[in-house]
């Protein structure tokens, strides 16, 4: 995802791009992304271009539960200035921004590929499922609960909680 933003480089502070994203599958290193679609604005600042992205996708993530692959829809906005490292007009080297800085490269190109995959990586959930009611994994053979009862027997209740259970009046597990 590169945009040319030579002219932008250019023009006075407050100057403006609208661009809209649509790509089947985009690889952002290591997270395959099927579809992706976004909106971007991007305006001149003083020293860069700040870039204002608001971005819909699917990546691929294994159930925290059964660990079955799916793909997991994710939405996220992020808002980034990029920094060039060579005068537009000159073409003499500008100082580096910082060590965390984005930056536009010295054919004037504003690639949205590494903060993209930040944001993603970063939205993501911590224990993705592949649905709401996933029963899981029995934790005896390993059988996939979704797709019916294991051949295991029940486990028997916790002998600690038999206290609470008569005074519950449940005499049964």
């Amino acid at each position: 995802m590169q945009f040319n933003v030579a002219t932008l480089l250019t023009e006075p502070v407050g100057s403006e791009r609208s661009y809209t994203v649509h790509e089947e599958e985009v690889y952002l290193e290591d997270l395959r992304v099927a579809p992706l679609h976004g909106s971007l604005r991007f305006v001149r600042t003083e020293k860069g271009i700040w870039v204002h992205a608001q971005m819909a996708m699917a990546v691929s993530c294994s159930c925290s539960r059964c660990l079955v692959e799916f793909p997991q829809r994710l939405e996220f906005t992020f808002d980034e200035e990029f920094f060039p490292t060579v005068d537009v007009r000159t073409g003499a080297p500008l100082p580096p921004p910082g060590a965390d800085a984005f930056t536009i490269d010295a054919h004037h190109l504003l690639d949205l590929t590494e903060a993209t995959r930040q944001y993603a990586l970063v939205s993501i959930p911590l224990k993705p499922l592949c649905r709401t009611d996933c029963r899981g994994l029995c934790p005896t053979c390993g059988a996939d609960r979704n797709r019916g009862p294991c051949p295991c027997p029940p486990t028997p209740p916790d002998p600690r909680w038999e206290a609470l259970r008569h005074l519950l009046g449940k005499n049964t597990p």
